[in-house]
Protein backbone atom coordinates (compact mmCIF):
# COMPACT_ATOMS: atom_id res chain seq x y z
CA UNK A 1 0.00 0.00 0.00
CA UNK A 2 1.37 3.38 -0.96
CA UNK A 3 2.16 5.71 1.90
CA UNK A 4 -0.21 8.62 2.43
CA UNK A 5 1.55 11.87 1.51
CA UNK A 6 2.13 14.08 4.51
CA UNK A 7 1.19 17.73 4.40
CA UNK A 8 4.30 19.98 4.53
CA UNK A 9 4.77 21.56 7.94
CA UNK A 10 4.28 25.30 7.92
CA UNK A 11 6.91 27.39 9.74
CA UNK A 12 5.79 28.90 13.04
CA UNK A 13 6.99 31.64 15.34
CA UNK A 14 9.00 30.87 18.47
CA UNK A 15 5.93 30.50 20.69
CA UNK A 16 4.04 28.35 18.18
CA UNK A 17 0.92 30.54 18.29
CA UNK A 18 1.45 31.81 14.72
CA UNK A 19 1.62 29.40 11.78
CA UNK A 20 2.88 31.41 8.83
CA UNK A 21 0.66 31.34 5.75
CA UNK A 22 3.50 31.91 3.28
CA UNK A 23 3.55 29.96 0.01
CA UNK A 24 7.33 29.54 0.35
CA UNK A 25 10.15 30.15 2.81
CA UNK A 26 13.33 31.42 1.15
CA UNK A 27 16.84 31.32 2.59
CA UNK A 28 19.06 33.45 0.32
CA UNK A 29 22.79 33.01 0.85
CA UNK A 30 23.81 36.25 -0.88
CA UNK A 31 22.47 39.78 -1.06
CA UNK A 32 22.16 39.43 -4.84
CA UNK A 33 19.90 36.41 -4.39
CA UNK A 34 17.84 38.31 -1.81
CA UNK A 35 17.38 41.14 -4.31
CA UNK A 36 16.24 38.68 -6.98
CA UNK A 37 13.66 37.09 -4.68
CA UNK A 38 12.25 40.43 -3.58
CA UNK A 39 12.12 41.87 -7.10
CA UNK A 40 10.28 38.78 -8.40
CA UNK A 41 7.68 38.67 -5.61
CA UNK A 42 4.30 40.37 -5.46
CA UNK A 43 4.07 39.92 -1.67
CA UNK A 44 6.96 39.33 0.72
CA UNK A 45 7.89 39.63 4.40
CA UNK A 46 11.16 39.06 6.24
CA UNK A 47 11.30 36.85 9.33
CA UNK A 48 13.67 37.69 12.18
CA UNK A 49 14.16 35.40 15.17
CA UNK A 50 10.42 34.62 15.29
CA UNK A 51 9.99 36.08 18.77
CA UNK A 52 7.00 38.21 17.79
CA UNK A 53 3.66 36.96 19.08
CA UNK A 54 1.56 39.00 16.64
CA UNK A 55 1.24 38.28 12.92
CA UNK A 56 3.58 41.19 12.11
CA UNK A 57 5.93 38.94 10.07
CA UNK A 58 3.19 36.89 8.38
CA UNK A 59 2.38 36.94 4.68
CA UNK A 60 0.39 34.99 2.14
CA UNK A 61 3.26 35.53 -0.29
CA UNK A 62 6.95 34.78 0.15
CA UNK A 63 8.62 34.63 3.57
CA UNK A 64 12.36 35.27 3.72
CA UNK A 65 14.85 34.51 6.47
CA UNK A 66 18.21 36.25 6.29
CA UNK A 67 19.92 33.71 8.55
CA UNK A 68 22.04 32.31 5.69
CA UNK A 69 23.42 35.68 4.56
CA UNK A 70 27.06 36.33 5.51
CA UNK A 71 27.42 37.84 8.98
CA UNK A 72 29.36 41.07 9.46
CA UNK A 73 30.14 43.07 12.60
CA UNK A 74 32.39 46.07 11.91
CA UNK A 75 33.18 47.93 15.11
CA UNK A 76 34.92 51.32 14.94
CA UNK A 77 36.09 52.45 18.39
CA UNK A 78 37.42 55.74 16.96
CA UNK A 79 33.95 56.87 15.84
CA UNK A 80 32.04 54.96 18.51
CA UNK A 81 29.95 53.12 15.94
CA UNK A 82 29.34 49.59 14.71
CA UNK A 83 27.93 48.37 11.42
CA UNK A 84 26.19 45.02 11.70
CA UNK A 85 24.15 42.86 9.35
CA UNK A 86 20.47 42.65 10.20
CA UNK A 87 20.20 38.93 10.93
CA UNK A 88 22.86 39.09 13.66
CA UNK A 89 21.45 38.50 17.13
CA UNK A 90 22.33 40.59 20.16
CA UNK A 91 24.02 37.55 21.68
CA UNK A 92 26.44 37.50 18.72
CA UNK A 93 27.06 41.24 18.58
CA UNK A 94 27.71 42.03 22.24
CA UNK A 95 30.87 39.94 22.81
CA UNK A 96 32.44 41.49 19.69
CA UNK A 97 31.67 44.99 20.91
CA UNK A 98 33.12 44.14 24.30
CA UNK A 99 36.40 43.02 22.72
CA UNK A 100 36.64 46.47 21.12
CA UNK A 101 35.93 48.21 24.43
CA UNK A 102 32.45 49.22 23.30
CA UNK A 103 28.88 48.68 24.47
CA UNK A 104 25.29 49.43 23.56
CA UNK A 105 23.63 51.73 26.10
CA UNK A 106 20.75 49.32 26.62
CA UNK A 107 19.61 45.82 25.70
CA UNK A 108 16.35 43.87 25.54
CA UNK A 109 15.46 41.35 28.22
CA UNK A 110 16.92 38.51 26.15
CA UNK A 111 19.86 38.46 23.69
CA UNK A 112 18.11 36.01 21.33
CA UNK A 113 16.49 38.66 19.08
CA UNK A 114 17.83 39.67 15.67
CA UNK A 115 18.79 43.31 15.50
CA UNK A 116 16.64 44.04 12.46
CA UNK A 117 13.52 42.54 14.03
CA UNK A 118 14.03 44.23 17.40
CA UNK A 119 14.55 47.69 15.93
CA UNK A 120 11.68 47.35 13.45
CA UNK A 121 9.14 46.61 16.20
CA UNK A 122 10.22 49.17 18.81
CA UNK A 123 11.75 46.66 21.23
CA UNK A 124 13.39 48.19 24.32
CA UNK A 125 15.20 47.65 27.58
CA UNK A 126 14.59 49.61 30.78
CA UNK A 127 15.89 52.85 32.22
CA UNK A 128 14.96 56.50 32.56
CA UNK A 129 17.72 57.64 30.20
CA UNK A 130 17.25 55.19 27.34
CA UNK A 131 14.65 55.24 24.58
CA UNK A 132 13.76 52.16 22.59
CA UNK A 133 16.72 50.32 21.11
CA UNK A 134 16.01 52.14 17.84
CA UNK A 135 17.29 55.37 19.38
CA UNK A 136 20.85 54.09 18.81
CA UNK A 137 20.44 53.55 15.05
CA UNK A 138 22.46 55.88 12.77
CA UNK A 139 21.58 54.32 9.43
CA UNK A 140 19.52 51.50 7.92
CA UNK A 141 20.43 49.57 4.76
CA UNK A 142 17.44 48.12 2.90
CA UNK A 143 16.59 46.02 -0.10
CA UNK A 144 13.41 47.67 -1.35
CA UNK A 145 10.50 46.27 -3.35
CA UNK A 146 12.14 46.53 -6.78
CA UNK A 147 15.36 44.89 -5.55
CA UNK A 148 17.26 48.16 -5.13
CA UNK A 149 19.68 48.73 -2.26
CA UNK A 150 18.97 51.90 -0.29
CA UNK A 151 20.63 53.45 2.78
CA UNK A 152 18.70 55.88 4.99
CA UNK A 153 20.78 57.77 7.55
CA UNK A 154 20.12 60.05 10.48
CA UNK A 155 19.32 63.49 9.10
CA UNK A 156 17.82 62.12 5.87
CA UNK A 157 14.20 62.87 5.06
CA UNK A 158 12.07 60.11 6.58
CA UNK A 159 14.84 58.56 8.68
CA UNK A 160 12.72 58.60 11.86
CA UNK A 161 10.15 56.48 10.02
CA UNK A 162 12.66 54.03 8.56
CA UNK A 163 13.93 52.45 11.78
CA UNK A 164 10.77 51.31 13.58
CA UNK A 165 9.32 50.41 10.18
CA UNK A 166 7.35 47.22 11.02
CA UNK A 167 9.25 45.52 8.19
CA UNK A 168 7.11 47.42 5.69
CA UNK A 169 9.75 49.44 3.82
CA UNK A 170 12.07 46.64 2.77
CA UNK A 171 14.43 43.92 3.95
CA UNK A 172 16.93 45.33 6.47
CA UNK A 173 20.32 43.96 5.47
CA UNK A 174 22.49 46.06 7.82
CA UNK A 175 22.38 48.82 10.43
CA UNK A 176 24.96 51.24 11.81
CA UNK A 177 24.60 51.91 15.53
CA UNK A 178 25.92 54.37 18.06
CA UNK A 179 28.03 52.63 20.69
CA UNK A 180 29.44 53.84 23.99
CA UNK A 181 32.47 52.83 26.08
CA UNK A 182 32.08 49.38 27.65
CA UNK A 183 30.99 49.27 31.29
CA UNK A 184 30.26 46.78 34.04
CA UNK A 185 26.91 46.24 35.73
CA UNK A 186 25.81 44.78 39.07
CA UNK A 187 22.36 43.32 39.45
CA UNK A 188 20.35 43.37 42.69
CA UNK A 189 16.97 41.75 43.29
CA UNK A 190 14.69 43.06 46.04
CA UNK A 191 11.48 41.31 47.10
CA UNK A 192 8.34 42.36 48.94
CA UNK A 193 7.99 45.86 47.49
CA UNK A 194 4.72 47.15 48.99
CA UNK A 195 2.03 47.93 46.46
CA UNK A 196 1.50 51.42 47.85
CA UNK A 197 5.13 52.33 47.17
CA UNK A 198 4.94 51.11 43.58
CA UNK A 199 1.79 53.09 42.81
CA UNK A 200 2.55 56.25 44.78
CA UNK A 201 6.30 56.67 44.13
CA UNK A 202 7.05 55.02 40.77
CA UNK A 203 9.52 57.71 39.72
CA UNK A 204 11.74 56.96 42.73
CA UNK A 205 11.47 53.18 42.38
CA UNK A 206 12.36 53.14 38.69
CA UNK A 207 15.02 55.82 39.13
CA UNK A 208 16.90 53.78 41.73
CA UNK A 209 19.46 52.43 39.24
CA UNK A 210 20.62 52.58 35.63
CA UNK A 211 18.03 49.94 34.63
CA UNK A 212 15.11 48.88 36.82
CA UNK A 213 12.33 46.34 36.26
CA UNK A 214 9.48 45.44 38.60
CA UNK A 215 7.77 42.05 38.41
CA UNK A 216 4.24 41.66 39.73
CA UNK A 217 1.08 39.56 39.54
CA UNK A 218 -1.04 42.68 40.24
CA UNK A 219 -2.17 41.18 43.55
CA UNK A 220 0.72 40.82 46.01
CA UNK A 221 4.01 42.68 46.54
CA UNK A 222 6.40 43.23 43.63
CA UNK A 223 10.00 42.15 43.00
CA UNK A 224 12.47 44.77 41.77
CA UNK A 225 15.49 43.98 39.59
CA UNK A 226 17.87 46.94 39.86
CA UNK A 227 20.90 47.00 37.56
CA UNK A 228 23.50 49.63 38.42
CA UNK A 229 26.64 50.53 36.53
CA UNK A 230 29.64 49.67 38.68
CA UNK A 231 30.73 52.88 40.38
CA UNK A 232 27.27 54.44 40.46
CA UNK A 233 25.51 54.77 43.81
CA UNK A 234 24.01 51.55 45.15
CA UNK A 235 20.28 51.12 44.45
CA UNK A 236 18.64 52.93 47.34
CA UNK A 237 15.61 50.74 47.93
CA UNK A 238 15.77 50.24 51.70
CA UNK A 239 13.22 53.03 52.15
CA UNK A 240 10.63 51.00 50.24
CA UNK A 241 10.45 48.14 52.75
CA UNK A 242 11.61 45.64 50.12
CA UNK A 243 14.29 43.16 51.22
CA UNK A 244 17.29 41.86 49.25
CA UNK A 245 16.73 38.40 47.77
CA UNK A 246 18.62 35.65 49.60
CA UNK A 247 19.64 33.91 46.38
CA UNK A 248 19.30 34.03 42.59
CA UNK A 249 15.86 34.47 41.11
CA UNK A 250 14.13 33.91 37.75
CA UNK A 251 11.59 36.55 36.64
CA UNK A 252 8.93 33.80 36.66
CA UNK A 253 8.73 31.99 39.98
CA UNK A 254 9.48 28.30 39.71
CA UNK A 255 11.59 28.57 36.54
CA UNK A 256 15.30 27.57 36.63
CA UNK A 257 17.42 30.41 37.99
CA UNK A 258 20.35 29.16 35.89
CA UNK A 259 18.60 30.66 32.85
CA UNK A 260 18.76 34.15 34.40
CA UNK A 261 21.74 36.50 34.37
CA UNK A 262 23.90 36.68 37.51
CA UNK A 263 22.58 38.68 40.46
CA UNK A 264 23.42 39.53 44.08
CA UNK A 265 25.72 42.40 43.14
CA UNK A 266 28.37 40.38 41.31
CA UNK A 267 29.98 42.75 38.76
CA UNK A 268 30.01 41.64 35.16
CA UNK A 269 30.06 42.92 31.57
CA UNK A 270 27.13 45.08 30.51
CA UNK A 271 25.80 42.44 28.09
CA UNK A 272 25.78 39.74 30.78
CA UNK A 273 23.73 41.80 33.25
CA UNK A 274 21.39 44.16 31.37
CA UNK A 275 19.33 41.29 29.87
CA UNK A 276 17.37 39.12 32.30
CA UNK A 277 18.22 35.91 30.44
CA UNK A 278 21.53 34.35 29.51
CA UNK A 279 22.49 33.79 25.89
CA UNK A 280 22.14 30.10 25.04
CA UNK A 281 19.40 29.47 27.61
CA UNK A 282 15.62 29.47 27.25
CA UNK A 283 14.31 33.04 27.49
CA UNK A 284 11.27 33.58 29.69
CA UNK A 285 9.03 30.52 30.16
CA UNK A 286 8.95 29.30 26.57
CA UNK A 287 5.35 28.04 26.70
CA UNK A 288 3.68 31.45 26.70
CA UNK A 289 2.02 34.36 24.95
CA UNK A 290 2.97 38.01 25.46
CA UNK A 291 1.41 41.49 25.34
CA UNK A 292 2.81 44.90 26.25
CA UNK A 293 1.46 48.44 26.47
CA UNK A 294 3.21 51.81 26.84
CA UNK A 295 1.56 54.57 28.88
CA UNK A 296 2.86 58.08 29.68
CA UNK A 297 5.28 57.96 32.61
CA UNK A 298 3.36 60.70 34.40
CA UNK A 299 0.31 58.46 34.63
CA UNK A 300 2.09 55.32 35.76
CA UNK A 301 0.50 55.15 39.22
CA UNK A 302 -3.01 55.51 37.79
CA UNK A 303 -2.36 52.76 35.25
CA UNK A 304 -0.99 50.45 37.98
CA UNK A 305 -4.10 51.02 40.08
CA UNK A 306 -6.39 50.27 37.12
CA UNK A 307 -4.63 46.97 36.48
CA UNK A 308 -4.65 46.01 40.14
CA UNK A 309 -8.45 46.12 39.98
CA UNK A 310 -8.22 43.31 37.41
CA UNK A 311 -6.01 41.12 39.61
CA UNK A 312 -8.54 38.28 40.12
CA UNK A 313 -9.35 38.25 36.40
CA UNK A 314 -5.67 38.14 35.42
CA UNK A 315 -4.60 35.43 37.87
CA UNK A 316 -5.77 32.30 35.95
CA UNK A 317 -3.91 33.23 32.72
CA UNK A 318 -1.02 35.43 33.88
CA UNK A 319 2.46 34.01 34.50
CA UNK A 320 4.03 37.37 35.38
CA UNK A 321 3.96 41.06 34.49
CA UNK A 322 7.04 43.21 34.09
CA UNK A 323 7.08 47.00 34.42
CA UNK A 324 9.89 48.99 32.78
CA UNK A 325 10.60 52.62 31.91
CA UNK A 326 11.54 53.98 28.49
CA UNK A 327 12.65 57.51 27.63
CA UNK A 328 10.99 59.43 24.82
CA UNK A 329 12.50 59.03 21.35
CA UNK A 330 11.82 60.57 17.92
CA UNK A 331 11.08 57.40 15.92
CA UNK A 332 7.65 57.91 14.32
CA UNK A 333 6.24 54.50 15.27
CA UNK A 334 8.19 53.95 18.46
CA UNK A 335 5.74 53.18 21.29
CA UNK A 336 7.74 55.78 23.25
CA UNK A 337 7.49 58.38 20.49
CA UNK A 338 7.47 61.85 21.97
CA UNK A 339 6.85 60.84 25.58
CA UNK A 340 8.66 59.24 28.51
CA UNK A 341 6.84 55.98 29.02
CA UNK A 342 6.18 53.11 31.37
CA UNK A 343 5.92 49.75 29.60
CA UNK A 344 3.51 47.20 31.05
CA UNK A 345 4.40 43.70 29.91
CA UNK A 346 2.27 40.56 30.35
CA UNK A 347 3.54 37.01 30.01
CA UNK A 348 0.42 34.88 29.61
CA UNK A 349 -0.19 31.17 29.58
CA UNK A 350 -0.28 29.68 26.08
CA UNK A 351 -4.08 29.27 26.13
CA UNK A 352 -5.02 31.85 23.48
CA UNK A 353 -8.77 31.35 23.89
CA UNK A 354 -8.58 32.02 27.63
CA UNK A 355 -6.24 34.98 27.23
CA UNK A 356 -8.26 36.81 24.55
CA UNK A 357 -11.15 38.08 26.73
CA UNK A 358 -8.74 39.05 29.52
CA UNK A 359 -6.64 40.99 27.04
CA UNK A 360 -9.72 42.98 26.02
CA UNK A 361 -10.34 43.92 29.65
CA UNK A 362 -6.71 45.01 30.03
CA UNK A 363 -7.00 47.23 26.97
CA UNK A 364 -10.24 48.73 28.27
CA UNK A 365 -8.57 49.50 31.62
CA UNK A 366 -5.59 51.15 29.91
CA UNK A 367 -7.54 53.05 27.24
CA UNK A 368 -7.86 56.24 29.36
CA UNK A 369 -4.06 56.45 29.42
CA UNK A 370 -3.58 56.37 25.63
CA UNK A 371 -1.84 52.99 25.83
CA UNK A 372 0.26 52.04 22.81
CA UNK A 373 0.78 48.31 22.19
CA UNK A 374 4.11 46.71 21.32
CA UNK A 375 4.01 45.96 17.59
CA UNK A 376 5.34 42.43 17.99
CA UNK A 377 2.98 41.29 20.74
CA UNK A 378 -0.69 40.39 21.06
CA UNK A 379 -3.16 43.26 20.96
CA UNK A 380 -6.60 44.06 19.61
CA UNK A 381 -6.17 47.86 19.70
CA UNK A 382 -7.96 49.32 16.69
CA UNK A 383 -6.56 51.53 13.96
CA UNK A 384 -8.53 54.59 15.13
CA UNK A 385 -6.88 54.50 18.57
CA UNK A 386 -3.46 53.82 17.09
CA UNK A 387 -3.58 56.58 14.49
CA UNK A 388 -4.83 59.09 17.09
CA UNK A 389 -1.91 58.22 19.40
CA UNK A 390 0.91 58.71 16.87
CA UNK A 391 1.49 62.27 15.63
CA UNK A 392 3.46 61.04 12.59
CA UNK A 393 1.03 58.27 11.55
CA UNK A 394 0.15 59.86 8.22
CA UNK A 395 3.80 60.66 7.56
CA UNK A 396 4.60 56.97 7.88
CA UNK A 397 1.76 56.11 5.50
CA UNK A 398 3.32 58.51 2.96
CA UNK A 399 6.72 56.89 3.54
CA UNK A 400 5.19 53.49 2.76
CA UNK A 401 3.84 54.82 -0.54
CA UNK A 402 7.24 56.30 -1.36
CA UNK A 403 9.30 53.18 -0.62
CA UNK A 404 6.81 50.52 -1.70
CA UNK A 405 4.10 51.90 -4.01
CA UNK A 406 3.12 48.39 -5.16
CA UNK A 407 2.66 47.15 -1.59
CA UNK A 408 5.11 44.26 -1.91
CA UNK A 409 6.14 44.39 1.77
CA UNK A 410 2.60 44.83 3.04
CA UNK A 411 0.61 42.16 4.85
CA UNK A 412 -2.80 41.97 6.47
CA UNK A 413 -1.74 44.01 9.51
CA UNK A 414 -0.03 46.74 7.48
CA UNK A 415 -3.04 46.95 5.16
CA UNK A 416 -5.35 47.32 8.14
CA UNK A 417 -3.27 49.97 9.89
CA UNK A 418 -2.18 51.92 6.81
CA UNK A 419 -4.71 51.52 3.98
CA UNK A 420 -3.24 52.64 0.69
CA UNK A 421 -3.85 56.29 -0.03
CA UNK A 422 -4.17 55.62 -3.74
Amino acid sequence: MAATPTKPTKPTNWAGNVEFAARALHRPATTDRLREIVAASDRVRVLGSGHSFSRIADTDGDLITLDDLPRAIEADPASGTVRVTGAVRFGELCPVLRRHGLALPNLPSTPHFTLAGAYATGTHGSGHTGGTLAAAVRSVELVTADGSQVTVSRGDDGFEGAVVSLGALGAVTALTLDACPAFEVEQYVHEGLPWEVLTQRPEEVFGAAYSVSAFTDWAGPARVWAKRRTGDPLPGLSWTGARPADGPRHPIEGMPTSNATEQQGVPGPWDERLPHFRSGFMPSAGDELQSEYFVPAGRAGEAFAALRELGPLLAPVLQVSEIRTVAADPQWLSPAHGRDSVALHFTWTSDAAAVAPVLLRVEEALAPFDARPHWGKLSSTGVDALSASYARWEDFRALLDRFDPAGVFRNELIDRWFPRSR
